[in-house]
C-alpha cells in the first residue's frame, strides 16, 4: 500500500491487538496507528508502554457500541482503514451472559461498518479488515480441517456472535461495495494474554501450586498459533490479501488439552527446579463445559499459496518463549489478576 494511511485498530490494548499495534507502529513509520480500546478487564495499556511515545501512535479510549464517538474518531483522525479486533472473546463468559457478546461483537461491528461507510463515502482504496475465529465453523471430528469454504456452524453464544459479525462484514462488501478482508484464526498463545485462557492460567497455577482444572477427559483438540505469527499474518493479509476474501490463519499445531497441560507441567518442573511429576500431580479433572467443541484444526494453505505466509516457530519453541515471559513478568501477571478476577477464573475453570 502506498501513501499516508491512518489505520484504526480496535481492541489494540488487548492480547492480539497489542502485538499487532506494536508490529505496525514499528514497521510503518509513515502510517498513523490509532488504537481504540474500551479498556475492559482484558485491555491493558501497559501492554504497549514501549510504543506509547512513538510519533505515529495514538490511543483513544472508546466503546465500539458508542456510534457517535466512533464517528467522531473517524473524522478527527481521517481514518483511511480499519483492522477490527475488538470483541468479547471468552466462551465460558458467553455461556453465562450472551447479551454482552451480542452487543460488542454484533452491534459494535455494525456500528464500525456504518461509520466506515459514512466516512469513506465509496472512495477507493479503503480497507476494512475483520479479525475473526475458527470457532465460527463449529466442531470437527478426528479427521478433516477447516477451510475458507467450510460452512458456518457456530455452537456457542461467543462463536455465534462472531459468525454474525462475519456475515455483516460480507454484507457491507456485497451491498455497499466496501473493500473488506476477513481472517479466521486458531487459538493464540504468547505473552500478555490475560490468565483466563488455558496456557497462561495453567502457567500461573503451576507457579503457585494451585489445581490445574481440565474439562472432561482433556481430549479436546486445538490448533495453537503464536500471537506474533498471527500479527504478521494480519499485516500480510491487510497489505496483500484480495478484497472480499477470507483467509484462515493456523499454527499447524494440534494438541489435546491434556497433552498440552502435561507438557507445560514437565517444562515448568525443569524451569522451576521441581521434581519430575510434581506439577502434573496438580491436574484436576472437572465437569465438561456445556457444548464443548471437540476439535478445531485450520487449513491455512490459501494463506501460504497466495501470500507466502507460514508460522515462524514450532509450538515447543514458542511455548518455551511464552513460559519464560510469564516467569520473568510476574508483576504484570499479579497486576492484571488483582482483585477478584483470578479467584473467579479458578472457581469457574475458565479456559478456552
Amino acid at each position: 500500500m502506498n501513501g499516508k494511511r491512518n489505520i484504526l485498530i480496535t481492541g489494540g490494548a488487548g492480547f492480539i491487538g497489542s502485538h499487532l499495534v506494536r508490529l505496525m507502529v514499528n514497521k510503518y513509520s509513515d502510517y498513523r496507528i490509532v488504537n481504540l480500546d474500551k479498556l475492559t478487564y482484558a485491555g491493558n495499556l501497559k501492554n504497549l508502554t514501549d510504543v506509547e511515545e512513538m510519533p505515529n501512535y495514538t490511543f483513544v479510549k472508546a466503546d465500539i457500541c458508542d456510534k457517535p464517538t466512533l464517528s467522531a474518531v473517524f473524522h478527527e483522525y481521517s481514518i483511511t482503514d480499519v483492522i477490527h479486533l475488538a470483541a468479547e472473546s471468552h466462551v465460558d463468559r458467553s455461556i453465562e451472559g450472551p447479551m454482552e457478546f451480542v452487543m460488542t461483537n454484533v452491534v459494535g461491528t455494525v456500528n464500525l461498518l456504518q461509520c466506515a461507510k459514512d466516512a469513506w463515502k465509496g472512495s477507493e482504496g479503503n480497507i476494512f479488515h475483520h479479525v475473526s475465529t475458527d470457532e465460527v465453523y463449529g466442531s470437527l471430528g478426528r479427521e478433516g480441517l477447516f477451510e475458507e469454504t467450510t460452512s458456518y456452524d457456530p455452537r456457542s453464544p461467543y462463536s455465534s456472535s462472531k459468525a454474525s459479525s462475519d456475515h455483516f462484514v460480507r454484507a457491507f462488501h456485497h451491498t455497499y461495495g466496501m473493500n473488506i478482508k476477513i481472517s479466521n484464526c486458531s487459538n493464540n498463545y504468547g505473552s500478555h494474554q490475560f490468565p483466563e485462557k488455558l496456557i497462561p492460567l495453567m502457567i500461573n497455577n503451576i507457579v503457585h501450586k494451585k489445581p490445574l482444572p481440565i474439562y472432561g477427559k482433556g481430549d479436546n483438540i486445538r490448533d495453537w498459533l503464536w500471537v506474533n505469527d498471527h500479527a504478521s499474518a494480519i499485516d500480510r493479509i491487510f497489505q496483500e490479501g484480495r478484497v472480499g476474501e477470507s483467509y484462515n490463519v493456523g499454527g499447524l499445531n494440534e494438541w489435546t488439552n491434556i497433552d498440552l497441560v502435561k507438557y507445560l507441567c514437565r517444562l515448568l518442573d525443569e524451569k522451576l527446579g521441581r521434581e519430575v511429576g510434581e506439577n502434573e500431580s496438580l491436574i484436576t479433572y472437572v465437569k465438561d463445559r456445556a457444548g464443548h467443541d471437540m476439535r478445531y484444526a485450520i487449513d491455512a494453505a490459501k494463506l501460504e499459496s497466495e501470500l507466502n505466509w507460514r508460522p515462524s516457530l514450532e509450538f515447543e519453541e514458542g511455548l518455551g518463549i511464552t513460559v519464560d515471559w510469564y516467569l520473568e513478568n510476574n508483576t504484570w501477571v499479579e497486576e492484571v489478576t488483582s482483585g477478584s478476577y483470578l479467584e473467579y477464573y479458578n472457581n469457574m475453570y475458565i479456559h478456552r
